[in-house]
């Protein structure tokens, strides 16, 4: 789940950050990447100057640069919060995102002036006339590139009204948390997608030149052995001039005898014989679908079921061993 907020100046964007940190969020904020540009540029960090670097930085990348630059930042497995967004191009940046959710946070403006002058920050305004100029720059600009909170809190799915004391929020989160939580629906990988991607991880170890593969051996859902294409143990890699035919960069399927890599396949049932490990009624997943070599080491290991993603040049022969063996082939 993503939760973006937006909202004016001691709205309780950060009250509202800070408590879902505590439950698991991880924080991100547009302005960060303002700062960064600030503090390299020798800078002071003040109310202003984000505003203006701010502005500057869309002027010259694009609206949604900001928002693009912290989508960077995300990874798939974790719970995320995001401040500071505060133009609409942001805003749709970040709904095109799987799972995110635009909150606006507001309270009536003289309320949020006295919490700012409680406060005290040393750059922040001292008069009611100078918060509601320094709202002005923050509030509606004619020029789509500029702040405007007005417009980005427009597409907000949810709004919170923080009037209230920092429990009454509190509360209010956890209402909103439970309100999202009915439509926000945990995507999981299938089995096949989930053991497949990680044997596209496995070939990521590969040292051959010409095509990485590689298979993984899979048990009662549990990985038994995994295996990648490459020189036998001991021997330079392929990748050093261990093998003089991937080193040419002969034609696929000529001269085969020549190659002296052993395949993805073959390496990890060998691996599980090496290691005393049983794969009879065993399932092997791999990158590409195997060679006759490979084929016929899978019947005799006892492999029940081979499942591959793309189709290796001489396919068809093998393919048509395996199933006149009796061993379910699938293509993912």
């Amino acid at each position: 789940m993503i939760i973006g907020l937006v909202g004016e100046n001691c709205s309780g964007k950060g009250t509202v950050s800070a408590y879902l940190e505590k439950k698991g969020f991880y924080y991100l904020s547009l302005s960060d990447a303002i700062r960064e540009d600030l503090v390299s540029s020798g800078q002071s960090v003040t109310r202003e100057n984000l505003i203006k670097k701010g502005n500057e930085l869309r002027k010259e990348f694009g609206a949604s640069v900001l928002a693009k630059r912290i989508t960077l930042k995300i990874e798939k497995d974790r719970n995320y919060i995001i401040d500071s967004i505060r133009n609409p191009h942001e805003a749709k940046e970040l709904l095109s995102l799987q799972d995110f959710i635009l909150v606006y946070i507001t309270a009536n403006p003289e309320l949020r002036f006295e919490r700012m002058r409680i406060r005290a920050r040393e750059a922040d305004p001292k008069s009611y006339q100078e918060f509601l100029k320094l709202e002005e720059l923050e509030r509606k600009n004619a020029d789509d590139k500029l702040q405007n909170i007005e417009q980005t809190a427009k597409l907000a799915k949810e709004t919170l009204i923080n009037e209230g004391n920092i429990e009454q929020l509190h509360y209010k989160v956890d209402e909103l948390l439970s309100s999202l939580s009915k439509d926000f629906k945990l995507v999981r990988p299938s089995w096949d997608d989930y053991f497949m991607n990680i044997a596209k991880v496995v070939a990521s170890r590969s040292n051959c030149i010409k095509r990485k593969v590689a298979a993984i051996i899979v048990k009662d859902k549990r990985i038994i052995s995994t295996g990648y294409n490459g020189t036998p143990r001991g021997v330079k890699n392929c990748s050093e001039g261990g093998c003089l035919r991937c080193a040419s960069y002969g034609e696929s399927g000529k001269n085969l005898s020549e190659c002296v890599c052993s395949h993805g396949e073959e390496n990890a049932i060998v691996q599980a014989s090496y290691h005393g490990i049983e794969i009879n009624k065993s399932c092997i997943y791999s990158t590409f679908s195997p060679c006759l070599l490979c084929t016929k080491m899978i019947i005799n290991a006892g492999i029940s079921e081979v499942v591959y993603n793309a189709d290796y040049p001489l396919a068809e022969n093998p393919l048509k061993l395996l199933r006149e063996a009796g061993v379910l082939v699938r293509k993912l």
